[in-house]
């Protein structure tokens, strides 16, 4: 049975098919075509479960991994010490510590700062990849895909999830080399992972971690 799954239904003039997405703030939602019956949420549900039910896992074990930082943010697999001071109005880090405005809601402050940081965390790193496998990239952009960590174009532009910096320090350096091996073999083919293995020896280890952990990478 579906009924035990709680999901709300919203209908889309732009939806042409059933979609179902389970997301920290909405919870699970079925988007339905505007002339679709309801039933069609139902069976949605019903056949898609398995996904659903790891997906909600997923999210409350992200949800604990936050609760259990008491105060701190996670960069490159140090540990940051907020500390709040009341009429700053960006966050900047001082040494251990991570100086933030003072309020209810400080995440607004915190991803600024993490998109400032990422763009000198991830070029510097992309840089020396390039110039290491004597490729060359166009654009880099920084943003916050919820379904992307990275991405390359057949132009060369990068782009770079800011959540990564969330990441220990190696996972970063693999998805850099993940994209820069992109520069030469566009497609996930056996020879593009035989050319990441070389350029990024063990890159299996981080690639599981950013499988596993993914989801734990939020403010």
């Amino acid at each position: 049975m579906a009924s035990d799954i709680e999901y709300r239904i919203r209908r889309s003039t732009r939806a042409r098919r059933v979609r179902v997405s389970v997301e920290s703030e909405r919870g699970v939602e079925v988007v339905l075509p505007q002339r679709a019956p309801e039933r069609e949420a139902a069976a949605a549900i019903r056949e898609l479960r398995p996904w659903i039910e790891r997906r909600v896992a997923e999210l409350e074990r992200a949800r604990a991994a936050v609760a259990a930082r008491a105060g701190t943010v996670p960069y490159l697999g140090q540990t940051l010490r907020l500390a709040v001071q009341p009429g700053r109005t960006r966050a900047h880090r001082r040494g251990d510590e991570l100086l933030v405005p003072a309020g209810p809601d400080q995440r607004p402050a915190l991803e600024r700062f993490y998109r400032r940081a990422a763009r000198d965390e991830v070029a510097s790193r992309l840089d020396a990849a390039c110039a290491q496998a004597g490729s060359t990239y166009t654009r880099l952009t920084i943003r916050g895909q919820r379904t992307r960590w990275a991405s390359c174009s057949r132009t060369g532009a990068m782009s770079f999830n800011w959540r990564l910096l969330l990441a220990p320090e190696p996972v970063l350096d693999y998805v850099v080399w993940h994209e820069v091996c992109h520069l030469d073999i566009l497609d996930h083919s056996s020879r593009f992972w035989a050319l990441l293995e070389r350029r990024c020896p063990g890159y299996a280890e981080q690639q599981r971690w950013l499988r596993f952990n993914g989801t734990t990478l939020v403010l």
